[in-house]
């Protein structure tokens, strides 16, 4: 007796204390105190997940040197994997631990993924070989954590209010919107400046760059943790999603073995009957009409995630300078989406639509996506035509059997360069010309010795040099006692990857210099050339210079300008350093500004898409199913990202032609999506009690005259027995 005594008393002090939590508001309101932890952890997570993802791409292309193609495989392959676990976060909040103790375990496993992401961004922390195994076991572990608290916080945020607060629960909902967005926009402006702005271990600063997003996830943990004394917290109730899996297992199954003698069924759903309730089957029925219109969809999350990767990677080919002063980074540009979204969703609610109904014209909500999907189409369209113009400035490579040559003259005098068989260079070279172009010499072998005759003041010299195939050189004259002298250097005609200018020195005196140009010093060797290294894009007026012996007065370069390869030759004119800037591969000339129609029309057409996508989803299932959906939902952002890996790994096309083929494959499936929406019928669920209250009443009716009819029948044996 006391030990249930003692457990009744716990009960009871545990319901008042729950009773105690609920009636605890805020200032007042009907607003739980609860919300604001739940708001920002939101805030401080949303944060952490796109400030880490906004540097994503360029981490993998500068810090681990991969391609581009693989850089972008490996970021949608993260993605995915973040809208796969969802479904594993759920599972677990469901049928085991409950909302409350999945996010804080999850969380945890999310913290540490984002140390183990920083720690290997360090670059004294082992080698490559390392910082590629750190950075993959982070990532799993952020998908893991970002993926599995998903379905579980905005859930458990609607936990917190009583059913009489609906209203207060919608605008929540609209609260936790605006804070992932929030969160969003900020980090996508601030991580990209920790990146590039701070250089820490000689570069970018990465792990300042990873550690200010992991420091916001712990952050979102011990807000959370915080408020634990006040949530209300429901026990887990079974997944809805685990029981209609199983119900559809289970219909195929007995369907397949099905044998002749058994009833025909109208549905293949049907043969779930001797298991499952006829209720839960209809509503499965519900969710897969929806659930077919899902197919095409992921089309549209394959152009849409490209924000984070090939248009970051685009941004780095294009002048990034806003005016003098004010420089953007390529993967800020990622903000403006979060931007236009907190302004279009008022403008199109308040503005577009009822401006659209005011015309008579009935935009139903598949009709709307189709419209979203269109929009998606013409952003990469309009993507496309930026690239045609962004590879004017890019220097292409030379195909197999044949290498690109430019000529440095060096030699006090026009200059004329034979190579016999090829007319390369018809017209004489003047002295210390800036060369237009890279002129490409056959070579018919992937490598061939070469002739060069070089005529100076009618005085005719040779000289022999080894050419490779696909590589680029500079042939650098030298005048002598002896005649001309050639020397040839290999060049890097590849635009910088973080589209920073690339600069490199030629020093023609006989003593080596020192040159420091902002953060980077460059050491010239005597009558040589110094290596290709990347500096900030800007003025450099006076550029430190010493040589050996003596300090060099500072010497003034001019602009160095996004995207473009320098080489500035070293002269001594009147006892004094002059440089003379020769521009190997041109700047980028497209200002990035033609990125925002882009970015524009993909966020229109986000908003007439997603958001009307998950109105339309929910509306059209019972309330109970309405997790399944979300599910599906995030399914199609997951395999959406499968597509862009596969593209950019197995298709190979030049760039443009891949924004291209998005456009066509988007409009090609909106064509699909639309026949499909125009034969879809619209369904109210909430009839749905309704029709089975008629239903059961029906059956009961049924069941009583069945029942009755059985009774006489009886009655009507044991008469016949009696009178025997």
């Amino acid at each position: 007796m006391s030990a249930r005594s003692s457990r009744c008393n716990s009960e009871i002090s545990k319901s008042r204390q729950e009773a105690n939590n609920m009636t605890k508001k805020l200032c007042g309101t009907k607003y739980p105190t609860s919300i604001c932890f739940i708001v920002v952890n939101e805030f401080c997570e949303r944060f952490s997940y796109y400030g880490m993802k906004a540097v994503l791409t360029l981490y993998f292309l500068t810090y681990l040197h991969w391609d581009k193609d693989l850089s972008t495989a490996v970021y949608h392959a993260f993605s995915g994997l973040c809208y796969f676990t969802p479904l594993l976060g759920a599972l677990i909040a469901d049928s085991w631990l409950g909302k409350f103790k999945t996010i804080i375990y999850l969380s945890i496993v999310y913290v540490i993924g984002h140390v183990v992401k920083s720690v290997g961004a360090i670059p004294t922390v082992g080698n490559s070989d390392v910082h590629i195994a750190l950075s993959m076991f982070g990532l799993i572990l952020i998908a893991f954590g970002t993926g599995g608290i998903k379905p579980c916080v905005a859930a458990f945020g609607g936990d917190q209010f009583d059913e009489e607060n609906a209203s207060e629960r919608q605008k929540f909902f609209s609260i936790f919107y605006m804070s992932i967005n929030a969160g969003s926009l900020l980090s996508t402006v601030i991580t990209p400046v920790l990146r590039g702005d701070v250089q820490c271990f000689g570069g970018d600063c990465y792990a300042l760059a990873f550690g200010v997003p992991a420091a916001l996830m712990v952050v979102a943990l011990v807000v959370f943790i915080a408020g634990s004394g006040l949530y209300k917290r429901n026990p887990p109730q079974g997944n809805i999603l685990l029981e209609v899996c199983n119900c559809i297992g289970f219909a195929l199954k007995k369907r397949w073995r099905r044998s002749k003698y058994d009833p025909q069924r109208t549905h293949w759903l049907d043969w779930a009957e001797e298991k499952y309730s006829k209720r839960l089957i209809q509503e499965i029925k519900m969710v897969l009409r929806v659930l077919v219109l899902y197919i095409p969809l992921p089309m549209f999350w394959a152009l849409f995630d490209q924000q984070g990767s090939r248009w970051t990677l685009q941004a780095t080919r294009m002048n990034m300078a806003f005016g003098g002063t004010f420089i953007i980074k390529p993967d800020q540009m990622q903000m403006l989406n979060a931007l236009l979204i907190l302004l279009f969703v008022p403008i199109f609610d308040l503005i577009i639509y009822p401006i659209v109904g005011f015309c008579r014209i009935n935009i139903t909500p598949l009709r709307k996506m189709a419209v979203g999907m269109i929009f998606a189409a013409l952003a990469f369209g309009a993507a496309t035509l930026v690239e045609l113009n962004v590879v004017k400035t890019v220097v292409d490579p030379a195909p197999a059997g044949k290498c690109l040559l430019q000529v440095f003259n060096l030699v006090e005098g026009d200059i004329s360069v034979t190579i016999p068989g090829n007319d390369l260079f018809p017209k004489p070279i003047p002295y210390l010309q800036d060369p237009p172009k890279y002129e490409t010499l056959p070579l018919e072998a992937s490598s061939k010795e070469l002739r060069i005759q070089v005529v100076f003041n009618e005085k005719a010299s040779e000289c022999n040099q080894m050419f490779e195939e696909e590589k680029a050189y500079s042939l650098i004259l030298h005048s002598t006692a002896a005649g001309i002298q050639c020397q040839l250097v290999e060049d890097f005609i590849m635009k910088s990857e973080d589209g920073n200018p690339l600069l490199r020195f030629l020093n023609t005196q006989p003593e080596a210099v020192n040159l420091t140009v902002g953060h980077v010093t460059f050491h010239v060797p005597s009558r040589n050339m110094s290596a290709n290294m990347t500096v900030d894009r800007g003025e450099y007026p006076d550029v430190g210079c010493s040589l050996q012996s003596e300090k060099c007065s500072d010497l003034d370069l001019g602009l160095l300008d996004f995207g473009a390869s320098y080489t500035v030759i070293l002269t001594e004119e009147s006892g004094k350093f002059v440089p003379h800037k020769m521009e190997d591969v041109e700047a980028n000339n497209v200002h990035i500004a033609w990125q925002i129609p882009q970015y524009v029309l993909i966020t229109a057409g986000e908003v007439m898409f997603s958001i009307t996508g998950l109105e339309f989803s929910y509306s059209q299932a019972p309330a109970n199913m309405k997790s399944v959906l979300q599910a599906g939902w995030l399914l199609t952002v997951a395999f959406g990202n499968v597509i862009v890996l596969i593209v950019a790994e197995g298709a190979g096309l030049e760039q443009w032609k891949e924004f291209l083929l998005f456009a066509g494959l988007l409009l090609g499936v909106c064509i699909i999506f639309s026949i499909m929406a125009y034969f879809y019928t619209y369904v109210d669920p909430d009839q749905l009690d309704k029709i089975y209250l008629e239903d059961s009443e029906r059956e009961e009716d049924n069941d009583d005259k069945m029942k009755k009819k059985t009774e006489d029948i009886q009655l009507n044996k044991k008469g016949k027995g009696t009178k025997l």
